[in-house]
């Protein structure tokens, strides 16, 4: 009986990857290239005296501090939002269930616009805020609050699935063995949504560090209190110091990278835990 191949969709496996790497160089590969190809121009003294400069060294504090506290902040606020919108029925549940996508669709600057509006000294909720002390915009508290704003669509639509998935009779069986409802969460349901969380943290996280037009409005731009490193590259290069910038870029590419792999690694390891367990 002859062979008869099994039928593919796409064309074969040598075709279909010489168009996957062909588009991956186009797109990812040489514009990353060309970044470390123009750093390499400057010599090591100039390069180091570049991204070591105190006004850089401090917009890299605030920007990978804001984007990883942000991130964390989106992962406890998105598991609940995610956890209402898939396990219980309220009115308006469709509406909130779109506004979740909002950050989405909406340019970066209209949002930067909004929050600064928003938490400004006169502003709809600032007027209110700073009597208590509380100044939100023109501060790194701004920063951190246009990072969430952003953030948190990625932490929501990863786990919404995943919890759709989750069978509600296991968390009946655990209660029906006598563990309650923190040891509930802490056993039964975090274990299995955790892979979808560090995916969801890994996403916000990468958004929030590269995040530029929401956050400028409400920053300030302070230097060495409120201004972000992608500012620091964008204002090289209207200096016309395209070599700075690139040798600032390559900095943060290089530390998400490694941060990035960091958690794609976590989330391995976890897979491979609950593969086991399972």
């Amino acid at each position: 009986m002859a062979h008869i191949r099994a039928h593919r969709v796409l064309p074969g496996f040598g075709l279909s990857l010489g168009f996957t790497l062909a588009y991956l160089s186009l797109i990812v590969l040489v514009p990353l290239a060309a970044v470390f190809l123009k750093t390499i121009t400057l010599t090591p003294e100039a390069f180091w005296q570049t991204v070591s400069a105190p006004r850089v060294v401090a917009s890299y504090r605030l920007t990978f501090g804001t984007s990883l506290l942000a991130a964390a902040i989106n992962v406890v606020f998105g598991l609940l939002l995610a956890w209402s919108l898939v396990r219980y029925r309220f009115p308006g549940k469709r509406l909130v269930d779109a506004l979740v996508d909002l950050p989405f669709a909406l340019p970066t600057a209209v949002a930067g616009i909004s929050l600064t509006a928003l938490y400004a000294k006169n502003g709809w909720l600032g007027q209110y805020l700073e009597p208590l002390g509380i100044k939100v915009a023109f501060t790194p508290l701004g920063v951190l609050v246009a990072l969430i704003f952003i953030g948190l669509p990625f932490v929501v639509r990863t786990v919404q699935p995943v919890l759709e998935d989750l069978d509600t009779e296991i968390e009946e069986a655990a209660a029906s063995l006598g563990a309650g409802r923190w040891q509930t969460v802490w056993r039964v349901v975090l274990p299995t949504l955790l892979p979808a969380l560090l995916t969801g943290f890994a996403l916000a996280f990468a958004r929030a560090v590269g995040e530029y037009g929401s956050v400028i409005f409400i920053a300030g731009n302070l230097p060495m209190v409120s201004e972000i490193t992608p500012l620091i590259i964008i204002t090289k290069l209207e200096q016309y110091d395209y070599t700075g910038a690139t040798a600032v870029a390559a900095v943060m590419l290089v530390a998400s990278f490694v941060l990035l792999l960091t958690i794609n690694g976590l989330q391995g390891w976890t897979d491979r835990r609950a593969a086991r367990n399972g």
